[in-house]
């Protein structure tokens, strides 16, 4: 499975109302070290069906980084049950972001 391309106007029914864990990726397309994560998440979403994996590009979606606080990117916010549980910000190995889910 890809990941979801996440909009204000997609965020309730894709993330909130997810039956699976959710991995967010706050990022922006002149950001290097986002494009560094980005194919990490992307091999994430294509290897793990049990998480839903959406990337928010935050040129795009400044509503949804407010409301998530994103000061830095890339981060990386994992959610269950639409809530948040984990946090990272900055490029990860796909070992550190794996571990936080």
């Amino acid at each position: 499975m890809s990941a979801v391309h996440i909009t204000k106007e997609n965020f309730n029914t894709e993330v909130l109302q997810s039956d699976r864990p959710v991995l967010l990726d706050f990022w922006a397309s002149w950001c290097g070290p986002c494009r560094m994560v980005s194919p990490v998440v992307d091999e994430i979403a294509n290897e793990r069906s049990d998480i839903l994996v959406g990337k928010v590009n935050v040129d795009e979606q400044r509503e949804l980084a407010a409301q998530f606080g994103v000061m830095s990117i890339p981060t990386l916010v994992v959610l269950k049950n639409g809530q948040e549980v984990q946090r990272s910000v900055g490029a990860r190995p796909k070992s550190q972001i794996l571990a936080m889910l």
